[in-house]
C-alpha cells in the first residue's frame, strides 16, 4: 500500500475510476462525457459521488452510471479492499486525492493523470534509495 496525497483534477480522478472498474464495457458516450461517473454499492467496494446535482443514467453489471454536476467529493474503495481513495474539491474542478493505493491502482492513477511522472519518480527514488554509504563501520 502506498500513501497518496496529491492534487488532481476531477476529470483525471473520473478517468482513474473508469479505468479501474468499467472501461471495457462502459458505453463510449459515457467514457467521453466528463459529467458521467461510475458508482458502486458498498458490498462490492463502494464508489460514491457527492454532487450538488446527480441523476442516475443506467446500471450495467455492478456499476451505476450517473450524470453529476458540481461534484464536491468522490469516495473510491476497490473490490479487493487494497485501495481506498478520496477526491475532495478544492476549487471548481480541481481537488486533492488522499488515501492508500495498491500497486495496480498506482498504474491506473498514473495513466489517468492523477499521479504525475515526477510523483512516480520521486516515490521510486524514496522506495529504492540506498542506505547512506558515507558512514564508516567501526
Amino acid at each position: 500500500m502506498v500513501a497518496i496525497d496529491t492534487p488532481s483534477s476531477l476529470e483525471s480522478f473520473r478517468r482513474f475510476i473508469i479505468s479501474s472498474t468499467c472501461k471495457s464495457y462502459a458505453p463510449r458516450s459515457y467514457l467521453d462525457d466528463f459529467e458521467v461517473f461510475a458508482e458502486r454499492e458498498d458490498n462490492l467496494g463502494s464508489i460514491y459521488v457527492e454532487a450538488a446535482d446527480k441523476v442516475t443514467l443506467k446500471k450495467i453489471r455492478d456499476i451505476t452510471f450517473v450524470n453529476a454536476r458540481d461534484v464536491l467529493g468522490i469516495i473510491y474503495n476497490s473490490k479487493s479492499g487494497n485501495t481506498s481513495l478520496k477526491w475532495r474539491q478544492l476549487r471548481r474542478n480541481n481537488g486533492k486525492v488522499t488515501g492508500e493505493a495498491s500497486s495496480n491502482s498506482l498504474i491506473n492513477l498514473a495513466e489517468s493523470g492523477v499521479l504525475t511522472l515526477d510523483w512516480v519518480e520521486n516515490y521510486l527514488k524514496k522506495k529504492f534509495a540506498k542506505p547512506d554509504t558515507d558512514e564508516v563501520a567501526s
